[in-house]
């Protein structure tokens, strides 16, 4: 019988399909325009989806989160969810991003155990970053790097942060915030595995080519 994975084993797994185009959701209502976004995302390339929804209520989530989950592994692409691990749970997602006022990683992956994708925002500092991979974490993201619509008042990363991560950690490192198709080229040079977008790519016309356009950066 095949041996139970080592945590090492798993990670080096999970580093493997971190990267590319991460999509996170927008704060929509209507489920079946969100499938439908998320769809188009999807096919256009994107690696990894985050649902994140700060309009919805409890049951508009699990609804939505269910639905995606569902779509999600029709294209077997990991599904993260944004905060909230109950939710993560309910719908047996891929995985969960954490930020800094949500639990610990540690206490995150005791609770999941290690067949789950944890990630964790890490905004600019590193030191959080190293914490966040002794705690196991699958990934860590900075940013933002630009102005970012979905968050105005963020913190901003400066750009060599990706670098340095890339020297210090071994931790796949994603990027977010205010992601254009104009300023992407310069985070994955500078180390980006991932990059994290939202408006840039579902508040397009055409999401699909917008993805595809977005993926063909990593190529």
């Amino acid at each position: 019988m095949r041996q139970r994975q080592t945590r090492l084993e798993l990670s080096y797994t999970m580093s493997s399909i971190i990267g590319g185009l991460y999509a996170i959701t927008p704060d929509c209502a209507d489920t079946e325009n969100l499938l439908v976004m998320t769809k188009k995302a999807l096919t256009g390339g994107a690696k990894m989806i985050q649902y994140r929804n700060k309009i919805a209520d409890a049951t508009l989530r699990r609804k939505q989160a269910g639905e995606l989950a569902l779509l999600c592994r029709e294209y077997d692409v990991p599904f993260i969810i944004n905060d909230h691990l109950d939710l993560m749970l309910e719908v047996d997602a891929d995985g969960l991003h954490l930020g800094r006022n949500d639990i610990s990683v540690r206490d995150a992956r005791m609770t999941l155990g290690n067949n789950k994708i944890i990630g964790a925002s890490c905004y600019n500092q590193i030191n959080l970053a190293a914490r966040a991979e002794d705690q196991s974490a699958d990934y860590v993201a900075f940013g933002a790097f630009f102005a970012s619509i979905t968050k105005p008042d963020a913190v901003v990363a400066p750009l060599e942060i990706l670098a340095l991560a890339k020297q210090k950690l071994r931790t796949p490192v994603v990027a977010i915030g205010g992601i254009t198709r104009q300023n992407a080229a310069v985070l994955i040079a500078q180390g980006g595995d991932a990059i994290a977008v939202s408006s840039a790519l579902f508040g397009t016309r055409d999401i699909q080519i917008t993805a595809k356009s977005f993926s063909l950066l990593f190529s």
